[in-house]
């Protein structure tokens, strides 16, 4: 499965900055092992269920840490059988644009 997920800490300092609480969510994901990769308004990762959501409420937990209010908005791709699909879909689109 594929998880597309973004974390959101009400707020962690007196600027209302969140970059730390953030930087510390994605630290636990890239940390985890699983394919991954982060882009401007999500994060993304691959693996079994168990395992993907045991990351995800780790990178939660960091944020809660730091921030007395969580936002977690979470897409699922579940596709048993299929691995490498984080990089696979990309491919397959950019080879139908490239015909």
């Amino acid at each position: 499965m594929i998880v597309a997920f973004s974390i959101s800490p009400s707020s962690t300092d007196e600027t209302g900055g969140v970059t730390d609480a953030v930087a510390a969510a994605v630290r636990v994901v890239r940390e985890s092992g699983l394919p991954c990769e982060t882009n401007a308004m999500f994060t993304n990762i691959e693996g079994e269920w168990d395992e993907v959501m045991a990351v995800v409420k780790q990178a939660v937990d960091v944020v809660a840490a730091a921030s007395p209010r969580v936002g977690l908005v979470l897409k699922a791709d579940i596709r048993p059988g299929h691995e490498g699909q984080l990089s696979a879909k990309v491919e397959r689109v950019e080879r139908a644009l490239a015909d």
